[in-house]
């Protein structure tokens, strides 16, 4: 850290405060591991450390997904202290969920990050349709499909998750609520979807980052920066019980309309990535 200011350092502390807060809320709220609130702010923090650019993105999204570990625990946790959430989804979710985070943790190095962001925004975009527009017609069913639907949505889940190192909750939490399940117990479900997506591509990150450690800055282990998990993780993981009790004191729709803008905004800062 040799080279940073004072005055960036004091702007780079308060980012990892505000950016663990946001974090922390949004998992309760939504069941979301908060990637896309904890990677620009991680992008910000490396970019002043001076990590090289081949290295900085793959950074983020290693260290993202380690701060989720916590934080989508106590957020999972908190929901299923709230009523009684279908853990058999999450059984049958976790071997594709596995499967592509592996996958997508082995080509995220080397693939056009704008191809992911498209695909992101495309998905984002949608999902926020549905939520904003509250249209019982957009159905697939009204109770859970079988186990081979459910591979396919949890590989996907993962997949977008490995390379966006995002808890996977928007895409989860969608697909719940298509085949009739309520978005609190979505939200719950999906917390805990987080939970195996941040737990196995925290490892899939720090492995594949080994063979670039010369690239990286001190105490990193692999893509995952051990400074960055333990300045933020705390502060995120302490705040998500706050953002399940917020959840469960909003009425249906009104969650579904912040779910929605939410979504909106994160599309829209991918968009102007892109420009």
């Amino acid at each position: 850290m040799f080279g940073v200011s004072p005055s960036e350092l004091f702007v780079l502390a308060v980012a990892i405060v505000t950016g663990g807060i946001v974090t922390g809320i949004l998992s309760g709220l939504f069941g979301i591991g908060g990637g896309a609130i904890i990677v620009p702010v991680l992008y910000e923090i490396f970019r002043v450390l001076d990590v090289p650019d081949e290295a900085r993105m793959q950074l983020c999204v290693g260290t993202s997904l380690a701060i989720i570990v916590p934080t989508s625990i106590r957020s999972f946790l908190a929901h299923r202290a709230k009523g009684n959430l279908p853990v058999e989804v999450l059984r049958i979710w976790a071997p594709p969920i596995v499967i592509a985070i592996v996958i997508g943790a082995a080509i995220a190095a080397f693939m056009p990050s704008y191809v992911f962001k498209l695909v992101f925004v495309i998905f984002t975009t949608l999902i926020a349709l549905r939520m904003l527009l509250g249209s019982e017609g957009w159905r697939l069913g009204d109770r859970l499909p079988g186990r081979p639907t459910l591979w396919a949505i949890g590989f996907i889940t993962g997949f977008q998750s490995a390379i966006m190192g995002t808890g996977g909750g928007s895409i989860s939490t969608l697909a719940l609520m298509l085949y009739g399940t309520p978005i609190h117990v979505a939200v719950g479900i999906s917390a805990g979807v987080g939970v195996i997506i941040s737990i196995v591509g925290t490892i899939g990150y720090a492995l594949a980052g080994i063979p670039h450690q010369a690239l990286l800055p001190p105490f990193s282990l692999g893509y995952v920066s051990l400074i960055g998990f333990v300045l933020m993780a705390p502060i995120s993981a302490a705040v998500a019980p706050l953002g399940a009790l917020l959840a469960h004191r909003m009425a249906k729709r009104n969650l579904e309309i912040a779910f929605g803008l939410f979504l909106l905004a994160v599309a829209v800062r991918f968009v102007i990535s892109l420009l």
